[in-house]
């Protein structure tokens, strides 16, 4: 819709040959060969061989290796060439004449073999798209298809019942057109027994020669028949039905159906396709020029997109490119060769206003306003002659338009404020060309320095740049030139500024090298930038008193020429600069020389500041991907990380819930606009011209952020309701206790109370930023949440958020909200969304209005409230209507519940006969009631206590029924006859719940010794027991037993320590004392209580277990270090085998991501991201999902077999670590080892100590370095099997560990020296 076409000419002369004056009669091209010939009128055939440079933008290498061959034969032919094709494969041109032959020629060896000769002469050649066959038609209407042998394949004629002596006149031409896979061709004749003016198209298939379709005959105006490569239509020219109509366009499809046309407003005299189908140029004749047309077909219309005018007598000619669908190769009759570069260009300002171009017709359309697809429009400005090109000014309120005619003039449009174009709704404004002493040549680039100075690119001497009288001061070649533009008339507000504009040009320089674009300097005016052919970049810098202007060398250019260039600021406001993006032809969008991304296919940028500095960049892909970039990330050097270097990952893995990109769900779709601010647009045209708005989550997002960091709390409202965000965006960007400071804030600027409300009921204990939005936007960091918290976190309410944020809105209703109905309904909705609902709170706002209706008084302030039945429904929608009733029963009102359970619909038999008889007890009874059917025991505890001693029973049984209330209990009855019964119930209680320890202290504040030892009993507690036990003045003989139950219990449960104490000090059994001790060996307190007792019998017994445990542990140490040194062998080899998997995976997975999209399959995605260790799990169609209770049953197994070690299991290398870690010796081993070693020095075994300690050492160092070393090789890619060996680490860990409370238990005397 908003694209226009501009270019960059290379210009060359031809040369003429000697003193004649020759004529274009026809024209052949070999890509491949670089050759370009014609035909003139003395039969001269020229070739041109056009260096590759020419394409590149080097013209003065064109007019140095152009040079030209006449062919030997010319002269002895006195007959004229009809038509010729350059024949690749041949490496020769074929050529008709209208003397009968066909002729081939051998540019290179400058020799002509004459092939055939037909009857009635050549009229046309024409060869197929793939270079095989040859289509003629001849004078005399027949149709031959040969073969480059010069086979005939078929010949046929063009016309039913020809006559004998038929013959085509001179003037006319029986074209040939190929469809563009060469299926098909087409040709034009005169109907058979009709005027000659009527003619009709006829469709031929390719290999039978057979006829397949017909057109309906019409007036066709010339002899052209153009068939569109890509096969859609056939391109015809239609004369009216009278000689005062205009000519037409017609097309037509295989069918010979009709299909389309356009009107043309002179005479057609050649029509081309483009080789991608998607442009029609051609050649009209219109009064005293001659131009080339380029016509495009969007959304159902033929935009007319550019002209070039020539003069008449130069009898322009021109071909497209075969393999640059967007390069024009157009000559004249005097040898001037232009080579024309095309580009699509958008045309939207900054406002969002789009731009459209149509002829000598500008559709002008707010975007920001009104989403119209071309060609409608808001309104149009109609020029003098067909537009070629367009600079848009908008800064400072200021909408300014320079348009640059194909007549060489220049126009200048000022357009009112976009608020008042509602006005100009469907309105067509003449716009005149500004009013200029000295022409401006051909302008190529146009751009605006400021609101009143143009900077143009021209070009003096073209032929067609001369149309006007106006003269161009003999200038030659390119200049870069200012444009001043004055304007004599009055700006009238709301009306368009259109005529009365005054141009010169002041300055002008030189220049060398072709100018590929201009873009002017936010920052610095007046200022551009100027990128040359290489994409260099320039600064052009006009000053002021200074005839010329300069050129400035910039350092930072593009790698490659950017025919799209920006220039826009970036940064923070006061510390902003202009940073240049370029897009090249290839797909390589650049910033300052550095490139963004590989495959771009258009970009934009949007600003939400209010100075313009941009913040995202908006880029689409050539995959149709849409990604929205932070402008902070391209040079913060995130691109990688962030956005995937731009293209589609295969991910190998889970998907993420959100993607850094969107999907452009129509193919070929481009960036044409953004909607900047709060609007957070970006919009898309399709290649069928339709146009797409989108709001893209991270631009929303972005701008409510924005909104709410400026307290624009109303707009953030806004955008959070238009684009369906959680509310709670606009509580948790900042924080619920910044928001609860903010909340009178939001009140007063929002006023409107269904918002409010619909706030309210969206609020929710749970942070969106960081869960729902993460992917979109970062957590702001503590300095920016706390830009609106006032006074610091201490003011906030307290609470949560939900309980906070709701109380905080609450009272500023109640503040800056006049009073009226809804907003006691929005009071209410606060308190019962409120965590928990406040329906108490709600229920006694209703019953006070309840209680001003009942009253009949303030008739005026009643009408500032609902009504006591409406607040209650609200209510009762916004809140289960159980807990509402409930609520009502707990405000021990029977009116107001009776009230509410009417209202909630609920049966009268279920409700009046309870509340019947509540209202015939007592109050404290009721209370009592309420309270125990609310389960508001604490409450109804305090009721029946204060009910009477009578009410005592009734007390014992609630607290029995609910513990929690014993110590309330025992703070409303204060005596102690009141209280042994609820003490005795707390013990009996907590016996059951098995805290023996709490029931025994209990049972003795009650004096209930008995259950007290019981309980004691019940928890081992030996020392509580037999102090139980003497306070009962239990005999010896009663201790005794006790005593050696107690031993024999604690032996079983396997502490023989206190077991031995008992026995020793209650039981007097030295013998059964020091057997405990060494059980549970404690060697130093058993020979201490042998020496004690003077028990010399028993030290031979300690001395033999020692020796015997110490050889049992020097068994197991040895046993240990084996097992180590297994476990971490085993261990390194899987971690070695899986590194290199790893490491093959990988590389198998960076292979697959460099295929494209739908050629990668899903079966390698899914095996990529696997490994023989991953213990997850994949999706795919073929995998079935297990239910949850079989989950949870797999991994119950998974917990009951950690301790084991199943080789090639994926578990095993994590089982293996984690093994040698349990391995550690524990602190109770190392003290009893450290124990042992004592006794044995003081039995002489001096040796077995020492051998004990070193095993035990050995055996320590190598379980902790194994552990570290496997520690180290899990957190590396690569395993140095030099580096990584116990011996080292063991080494290590000896160094320095040695001081350390993990070695504490060794004894010096015995320290090894190694």
């Amino acid at each position: 819709m908003e694209k226009k076409v501009v270019y960059n000419p290379i210009s060359s002369s031809m040369g003429c040959l000697g003193e004649c004056t020759w004529q274009v009669k026809a024209s052949a091209y070999d890509l491949a060969r670089s050759v370009f010939c014609v035909v003139s009128t003395d039969l001269a055939i020229i070739t041109s061989l056009r260096h590759s440079k020419v394409l590149k933008g080097n013209s003065q290498v064109f007019a140095h290796v152009l040079h030209f061959v006449e062919s030997q034969n010319s002269e002895k032919r006195k007959d004229r060439i009809k038509t010729m094709k350059m024949a690749s494969k041949l490496l020769s041109l074929i050529h008709g004449s209208s003397s009968y032959d066909i002729n081939v020629d051998d540019a290179d060896a400058d020799a002509t073999q004459v092939v055939g000769r037909l009857d009635g002469g050549v009229n046309a050649v024409s060869l197929s798209p793939d270079g095989e066959l040859v289509a003629v038609t001849t004078g005399f209407a027949q149709l031959l298809v040969m073969t480059l042998d010069w086979d005939v394949l078929y010949e046929t004629p063009l016309r039913d019942d020809v006559p004998e002596d038929y013959h085509v006149s001179g003037g006319n031409s029986l074209p040939v057109s190929w469809r563009g896979d060469g299926k098909y061709f087409a040709t034009m004749n005169s109907a058979c027994g009709s005027d000659s003016l009527l003619k009709e198209i006829k469709v031929w298939d390719r290999d039978s020669g057979a006829l397949l379709a017909s057109s309906e005959r019409k007036n066709f105006a010339a002899d052209i028949l153009e068939w569109m490569p890509s096969g859609a239509k056939i391109a015809a020219v239609c004369g009216g039905k009278d000689g005062n109509e205009c000519q037409s366009v017609v097309f037509f499809e295989r069918n010979g159906l009709e299909r389309s046309r356009f009107g043309v407003d002179a005479k057609v005299k050649f029509l081309k396709w483009n080789c991608s189908s998607d442009l029609l140029a051609g050649v009209v004749e219109y009064g005293n020029y001659d131009a080339v047309r380029i016509w495009c077909f969007s959304n159902n219309h033929w935009y007319l997109k550019h002209e070039i005018r020539y003069l008449k007598q130069d009898e322009v000619r021109f071909i497209w490119n075969p393999t640059k669908p967007l390069q024009l190769i157009c000559w004249t009759l005097g040898g001037q060769a232009t080579v024309s570069n095309f580009v699509w260009v958008t045309a939207v300002m900054e406002n969002s206003v789009a731009l459209v171009v149509d002829g000598s017709n500008i559709h002008v359309t707010p975007l920001s306003l009104s989403l119209m697809p071309p060609p409608m429009c808001l309104f149009s400005l109609k020029f003098s002659s067909h537009v070629r090109g367009m600079a848009v000014y908008c800064k400072n309120s200021k909408n300014q338009l320079a348009v640059y005619l194909s007549d060489s003039s220049l126009c200048a449009v000022e357009l009112p404020s976009i608020e008042t174009w509602e006005e100009l709704e469907g309105k067509e404004f003449i716009v005149e060309a500004s009013h200029a002493e000295m022409a401006f040549g051909s302008i190529l680039h146009l751009e605006w320095l400021y609101s009143h100075k143009l900077l143009a690119v021209s070009h003096y001497g073209f032929s067609h740049s001369n149309q006007t009288s106006l003269t161009e001061g003999g200038f030659q070649g390119f200049y870069l030139q200012e444009v001043e533009l004055e304007c004599s008339e009055d700006l009238v507000p709301g009306l368009l500024t259109c005529s009365g504009w005054h141009a010169t040009v002041p300055k002008r320089i030189t220049l060398e090298d072709l100018v590929v674009g201009i873009a002017a300097n936010p920052v610095s005016k007046p200022s551009a930038y100027v990128q040359f052919s290489r994409g260099e970049i320039q600064e052009y810098a006009s000053k002021i008193g200074i005839i010329r202007g300069s050129l400035e060398q910039e350092h930072q250019g593009f790698l490659a020429a950017c025919p799209w260039m920006s220039v826009v600021l970036v940064g923070s406001a006061g510390l902003s600069k202009p940073v240049l993006f370029g897009l090249d032809e290839i797909g390589r969008l650049q910033a300052n020389g550095k490139i963004v991304c590989n495959n771009c296919c258009s970009f934009s940028f949007y600003s939400n500041l209010a100075d313009q500095v941009i913040t995202h960049l908006i880029l689409a892909t050539k995959q149709d991907l849409l990604f929205i970039v932070d402008i902070v990330d391209i040079f913060n050097g995130e691109l990688d990380s962030k956005y995937n270097n731009f293209v589609r990952i295969i991910n190998n893995r889970k998907k993420e819930e959100n993607e850094s990109y969107i999907n452009i769900w129509e193919r070929g779709a481009k960036i044409v606009g953004v909607l900047h601010g709060d609007e957070a647009a970006i919009i898309l045209q399709t290649n069928r011209g339709n146009l797409e708005c989108i709001y893209p989550r991270k631009l929303v997002l972005v701008s409510i952020i924005n909104a709410l960091v400026q307290k624009r709390f109303k707009d953030a409202l806004l955008m959070v309701r238009r684009h369906r965000i959680d509310f709670n965006a606009i509580v948790d960007y900042c924080g619920w206790q910044a928001f609860s400071q903010s909340a009178s804030e939001f009140v007063r600027q929002v006023n409107n109370l269904g918002y409010i409300t619909e706030f309210v009921c969206s609020i929710k204990n749970e942070n969106v930023i960081v869960n729902l939005y993460k992917n979109y936007i970062s957590v702001p960091c503590s300095k920016d949440a706390n830009v609106m918290l006032v006074g610091g976190p201490q003011n906030c309410p307290a609470g949560n958020k939900v309980s906070s944020v709701l109380m905080a809105v609450r009272k500023a209703l109640e503040e800056h909200i006049t009073e009226s109905p809804a907003r006691e309904l929005c009071i209410l909705t606060t308190l019962a969304r409120s965590d928990p609902p406040l329906l108490e709170d709600a229920l006694k706002r209703i019953k006070v209005i309840r209680e001003k209706e009942l009253s009949h008084t303030d008739d005026q302030g009643r009408m500032s409230y609902p009504s006591a039945e409406e607040a209650l429904k609200h209510l009762l929608w916004l809140a289960d209507s159980s807990a509402v009733y409930e609520a009502a029963l707990g405000l021990y009102d029977l009116n107001l519940a009776a009230i509410v359970a009417l209202n909630a619909q609920k049966d009268p038999k279920e409700f009046l006969p309870f509340l019947q008889e509540l209202e015939r007890m007592p109050t404290v009874l009721m209370q009592y009631n309420i309270d125990l059917r609310l389960k508001r025991f604490e409450k109804a505890l305090r009721h029946i206590a204060s009910a009477g001693d009578s009410y005592y029973d009734d007390c014992v049984t609630l607290v029995k029924n609910n513990p929690q209330l014993f110590p309330l209990a025992l703070q409303l009855f204060t005596g102690p006859t009141k209280q042994m019964p609820f003490l005795e119930a707390w013990g009996d209680y907590l016996s059951n719940e098995k805290c023996f320890e709490d029931a025994a202290t209990i049972y003795l504040s009650c004096c209930n010794l008995d259950k007290a030892l019981k309980s004691y009993r019940a928890i081992n507690n030996w020392s509580g027991v037999l102090t139980v036990a003497g306070f009962l003045n239990l005999g010896k003989d009663d201790i005794l037993n006790l005593a050696n139950e107690i031993c024999e219990e604690l032996q079983a449960l396997g502490k023989p320590g206190e077991a031995a104490k008992i026995a020793l000090e209650y039981c007097r059994d030295v013998n059964a004392g020091v057997n405990l001790l060494i059980s549970a060996r404690e060697w130093e307190e058993a020979l201490r209580v042998v020496f004690l007792h003077r028990r010399e019998d028993l030290i031979k017994t300690v001395k033999s277990a020692s020796l015997e445990c110490a050889s049992m542990l020097t068994g197991e140490y040895e046993e240990g270090l084996e097992k180590v040194g297994k476990y971490l062998a085993r261990y390194l080899a899987v971690r070695q085998r899986r590194l290199l998997l790893t490491a093959k995976l990988r590389s198998e997975e960076l292979a697959a991501s460099d295929l494209d999209d739908d050629a990668a399959s899903e079966t390698s995605s899914n095996f990529s991201g696997m490994s023989a260790y991953t213990t997850g799990t994949r999706k795919s169609s073929a995998a079935s999902i297990s239910s949850t209770a079989t989950s949870k049953a797999r991994d119950a197994r998974r917990q009951r077999k950690r301790g084991k070690i199943r080789p090639g299991s994926p578990d095993e290398e994590m089982a293996l670590v984690e093994h040698l870690k349990g391995m550690s010796l524990t602190l109770e081993a190392r003290r009893e080892l450290k124990s042992l070693l004592v006794p044995l020095m003081m039995f002489g075994e001096g040796e077995t100590c020492r051998k004990l300690q070193q095993m035990g050492e050995n055996f320590q160092l190598s379980q902790m370095a194994a552990v570290r070393l496997a520690e180290d090789t899990m957190c590396s890619d690569t395993i140095n099997e030099y580096e990584h060996t116990l011996e080292k680490y063991a080494q290590k860990v000896r160094t320095e560990m040695h001081k350390s409370e993990a070695f504490s238990w060794r004894h010096k005397v015995f320290l090894s020296y190694a």
